[in-house]
């Protein structure tokens, strides 16, 4: 796991922001950010390909997402409770295909997560 580490998780009030940063070490094809909440499936929120960015779609009106070179950046604005779990970045050593940059099974290197805490 050392190959991809996350960092700026933490605890934050409602309607705060934050930003979630992944360095990944080696060739890297795509890249995602994957959550996952108490009582829920781990979920896609955000990746990016060759330039082009996907996000979930109840995350497009909140979320960025942006990368330079094999660093990916998770911008967080109007945080709710809801959004409050743990924040998985994943990156791919080979093909990724286009149509699954949300799709966890995609991607073959993942990082130990960083929590995310927004209160009320």
């Amino acid at each position: 796991q050392g190959n991809l580490v996350e960092s700026g998780g933490g605890s934050v009030q409602a309607g705060d922001s934050l930003q979630l940063t992944c360095e990944v070490i080696g060739y890297t094809t795509c890249m995602g950010w994957f959550r996952h909440i108490v009582g829920n499936e781990r979920e896609g929120v955000a990746a990016e390909f060759n330039g082009a960015t996907s996000l979930a779609a109840w995350a497009k009106d909140r979320f960025a997402v942006s990368r330079s070179y094999n660093t990916l950046y998770l911008q967080m604005n109007s945080l709710k409770p809801e959004d409050s779990g743990m924040y998985y970045c994943a990156a791919h050593r080979s093909f990724c295909p286009e149509s699954r940059l949300l799709d966890q099974d995609t991607y073959n290197v993942w990082g130990q997560g960083t929590r995310v805490t927004v209160s009320s």
